[in-house]
């Protein structure tokens, strides 16, 4: 009785023994965007003109966002004039000291006003660059968070944008996966939100391991040009089986 259990107890676990492993390796992954980053004001302004809306596209060097700088461009055009006076004295000062008319200290003193002019005409062409806000890359505006017309202070969030151009995955997965999981490794990438694979490849993996979870993080990027991707979905990133 007892040998013939046995034997039926391993007949009935010899197909479980002889079954392939499974084709795959599965991790949950997170899309996001490699570039991207809150715009803010760099000057107590009004806001003159906003080019995009929420989801536009916009390219590298396009202009996102103006101010109204009616006074900082009025500080410059006095900080020219003083300069320009501030050259005269000073050119009709060396004329007058080769005539000995005057001492080299006054021509010292105005040679000092006229770069102290200098330096006020460049300040404020300095500051009326933050007046205009260019793309810092080429990408979408994930948020608007000010409105034509709003006066904000400095530091004040205008908008969020992101670069969707090359989405990355993000994964954290096991460190036992270490021995086999390489940097330019092709795997596939299941996105809930379009029920779709997408082909990735891993690119950088992470340099500790938690010492709690041991786990470790793990870098990916979605291959080819897919519009219908956005920063924020998450799904399944199959890795081909392994033998360990």
């Amino acid at each position: 009785m007892g040998k013939a259990w046995f034997l039926l107890v391993g007949l009935a676990l010899a197909p479980i023994l002889r079954a392939e492993p499974a084709a795959e390796t599965e991790i949950r992954a997170q899309l996001t965007s490699r570039n991207a980053t809150t715009l803010s004001a760099e000057l107590a302004a009004v806001i003159k003109e906003l080019t995009v809306r929420d989801g536009e596209r916009f390219k590298k060097g396009q202009l996102l966002v103006a101010f109204d700088c009616s006074i900082q461009q009025a500080q410059l055009e006095k900080a020219r004039a003083t300069a320009q006076g501030a050259a005269k004295t000073y050119e009709v000062d060396q004329r007058l000291a080769k005539l000995e008319s005057i001492s080299v200290l006054e021509v010292d003193v105005a040679a000092a006003k006229l770069g102290e002019a200098k330096a006020d005409v460049a300040l404020t062409q300095a500051g009326l660059e933050k007046c205009k806000i260019a793309a810092p890359f080429d990408g979408r505006v994930a948020e608007l968070k000010a409105q034509r017309h709003q006066h904000l202070k400095v530091g004040d969030p205008i908008m969020d944008v992101l670069d969707d151009g090359q989405l990355e995955v993000k994964m954290i997965v096991p460190s036992p996966w270490l021995r086999w999981l390489k940097s330019g490794q092709a795997f596939s990438v299941h996105i809930d939100e379009l029920d779709r694979d997408f082909p990735a490849e891993v690119v950088t993996l992470g340099a500790r391991i938690d010492p709690v979870s041991q786990t470790v993080a793990v870098v990916g990027r979605i291959t080819g040009k897919h519009a219908e991707l956005l920063a924020g979905m998450s799904g399944r990133a199959a890795f081909p089986n392994q033998t360990h």
